[in-house]
């Protein structure tokens, strides 16, 4: 089965309908979902009708010709605006889908053009690397404090901007102590400001329960909470953060309870949904996580957060397969409109390629990519960077990578994982 199975309840009709509306919409990607759950529920339900598999079958395989022509077209558009490494990511993702042979001709005569346009460019693909200093930090400009303060609150909705600014001193040097890391003078000026400024509604709980909880003094912080939630039962940011107490010491029925118990309006909210499917998730309930999410994608359509969620969740559940698939589908999703590819999401996407012995130049690539955006693992990429290589039988590379490795471990003990 392909990449969203489904734990829940509906009959295999229910999905093939939703299925059916989400094709008429040109919302491929979701039609395959629902097809396919139709599939994998069908599979349990003893003598399945046959003539429903089939149909299904039929249209799985064009629903996934329907989005490989999808992902060429968009690759298309990436090849006009000259994003060539983009484009071909989405044209191996449209590969993996495409079943007819004439689609899969000119997507392999895409990625010929493009991979003959990458070599006609006299670029070095290896980075320069000093192996005999460390790297240096750019100087920091230094910002008054008020100033500071100002750009701190100036990211904040303008109500709570007012109220900040009312609350004096105290709370300016401890929020922006907070801001700097240094927590300890956070809880000391937040305290302080808590006692100059007795106010019902006030937000100085919540800025100093992060204070806490970044010193570990849970209880405290959880105290605090928990009562700023009563006078504020609309807070996410509260919620966020009580949670993640409670999902240190283990206390998942507890945030059942306490999600369960937010406002109607809430409930159902992209915020709150990842905090459910976080706890499951934490709670070792992966099939439980799983169906959470899916039913959001279902009913909310795409979301970046939720997918990757149910792709670290297939890991979970031992389902590399479809959490590469998935890991693919939202670098695919950022690269169309020219956002950012979170480097965790690459960097999962590239270790589970690599794992199931895809040591291409594409991967290849991905590393090499990563050794920039993510410098605190470059010795992991160095090492798989040079792994590759040695599998494509440049044996130089594979070792000048190797001391590239060897040296940034040396020079910063702990820098990454090595496995």
């Amino acid at each position: 089965m392909g990449i969203l199975k489904i734990f829940s309840g509906k009959d295999p009709e229910e999905y093939e309908h939703k299925g059916d509306a989400y094709f008429e919409g040109q919302q491929y990607g979701l039609a395959k979902i629902e097809y396919e759950s139709a599939l994998g529920k069908l599979e349990r339900r003893s003598g399945g009708d046959i003539d429903l598999r089939a149909r299904l079958e039929q249209k799985v395989i064009r629903t996934k010709e329907s989005l490989a022509v999808q992902h060429r077209e968009t690759a298309e558009e990436l090849i006009d605006a000259a994003l060539y490494e983009e484009a071909e990511e989405m044209l191996h993702l449209a590969m993996e889908l495409a079943e007819e042979a004439g689609l899969k001709a000119q997507i392999e005569q895409g990625l010929k053009d493009i991979k003959a346009h990458l070599a006609s460019k006299e670029v070095d693909d290896i980075p320069y690397v000093d192996l005999q200093e460390r790297d240096a930090e750019e100087p920091r400009r230094h910002v008054k404090g008020d100033d500071y303060f100002s750009i701190l609150c100036s990211a904040l909705p303008e109500e709570i901007q007012k109220a900040y600014y009312r609350y004096g001193d105290a709370f300016r040097a401890g929020y922006i102590a907070l801001n700097q890391g240094d927590f300890e003078l956070a809880a000391a000026k937040l305290s302080q400001a808590m006692e100059e400024n007795p106010l019902p509604n006030s937000l100085i709980p919540l800025e100093l329960a992060t204070a806490y909880l970044n010193l570990s003094q849970h209880d405290a912080a959880r105290s605090l909470l928990e009562g700023f939630l009563k006078e504020h039962p609309d807070s996410v940011q509260a919620y966020y953060l009580l949670c993640d107490i409670l999902w240190e010491v283990g206390d998942f029925d507890e945030i059942h309870k306490l999600l369960d118990a937010c406002p109607h309006e809430l409930r159902d909210t992209l915020p709150i949904q990842l905090l459910r499917g976080e706890t499951l998730f934490r709670a070792g309930r992966y099939e439980d996580a799983a169906s959470l999410y899916l039913d959001y994608l279902r009913s909310y359509d795409w979301d970046e957060n939720i997918a990757r969620s149910l792709a670290k969740t297939y890991e979970g559940l031992g389902e590399n397969e479809n959490a590469r698939e998935l890991y693919g589908e939202i670098m695919g999703e950022c690269r169309s409109c020219s956002a950012r590819v979170d480097p965790f999401v690459k960097q999962r996407y590239a270790e589970l390629c690599f794992d199931s012995g895809d040591h291409s130049t594409r991967i290849l690539e991905l590393y090499l990519s990563l050794v920039h955006e993510d410098p605190g693992n470059r010795t992991h990429y160095y090492r798989k960077i040079s792994r590759i290589y040695s599998s494509l039988g440049h044996q130089d590379e594979a070792e000048r990578y190797r001391a590239f490795a060897d040296n940034a471990e040396r020079l910063k003990p702990g820098a990454g994982p090595d496995h």
